[in-house]
């Protein structure tokens, strides 16, 4: 078990229908088209698979898919949608658990490398992905430039949601790399909001790079989104790969 805070059956049921926006055809057509291409004719593997918002219609294109999921309860919402045999999913975590055979794309999107805690276990997470690529393999991540521009002196946290049915914001440990993510969500007509939070270990793109080194991977490219903008040094988020050296 790795310092990732566990999904609950509760959150696990609700998921789908909060990432309904992020999970619709629109929104997912540039990440399916960019890993199908990296996939190439190879499998794919996909850590934190959860409830297969990206892996199951990543399937529909044909492009075999295998899933790492540490959440019981967000593999159980999966599997209801799909069978075991058409896309395969192992419980544990993304950091050591090994799965058999070998692909040419192993994929980590929605900030989820972050979800491990300390820069040890998002090292293994990177020596995890090596051992499973076939050699000329791809690593890629999907991560949040940490918005640390925007903290004055003495100011530790950061809003990144204020909808109507949503507020967010995140708070910082700047000495351990730390941000807990705030959310409180509209539940129903009566005005009453739920509240949660969740952990998350930052990094930088120069820290992920060292990291892949460490685990014998070699940087291909790195964007600002899916669909190939430059990174600048005012992007929001990043979407790094690495290649296994042939």
């Amino acid at each position: 078990m790795t310092s990732s805070e566990l999904w609950t059956r509760a959150t696990a049921d609700r998921y789908d229908a909060e990432e309904a926006e992020s999970s619709s055809a629109a929104a997912l057509e540039p990440t399916l088209a960019c890993l199908a291409e990296l996939a190439g004719d190879g499998r794919a593997l996909e850590f934190a698979i959860g409830t297969g918002r990206v892996g199951i219609p990543l399937r529909e294109r044909g492009v075999p898919v295998v899933g790492i999921e540490l959440s019981e309860h967000m593999a159980a919402v999966l599997r209801r949608k799909i069978a075991e045999d058409v896309l395969p999913v192992f419980v544990g975590d993304m950091a050591t658990t090994v799965v058999p055979g070998e692909f040419t794309l192993v994929y980590l999107v929605y900030n989820i490398i972050s979800n491990l805690l300390t820069q040890d276990e998002q090292v293994e997470c990177f020596r995890n992905a090596a051992r499973h690529l076939e050699p000329g393999g791809r690593f890629v991540i999907e991560l949040g430039v940490p918005p640390l521009r925007f903290l004055p002196p003495g100011q530790v946290a950061v809003p990144f949601d204020l909808s109507e049915g949503h507020l967010g914001f995140d708070t910082f440990d700047l000495v351990e790399q730390i941000l807990v993510s705030h959310h409180f969500t509209r539940d129903g007509d009566d005005g009453r909001y739920r509240r949660g939070n969740s952990r998350h270990r930052y990094a930088w793109p120069a820290e992920l790079d060292l990291m892949a080194r460490i685990a014998g991977l070699e940087l291909e490219r790195r964007v600002a989104d899916w669909d190939g903008a430059p990174f600048a040094q005012d992007s929001a988020k990043h979407i790094s790969v690495w290649r296994k050296p042939t």
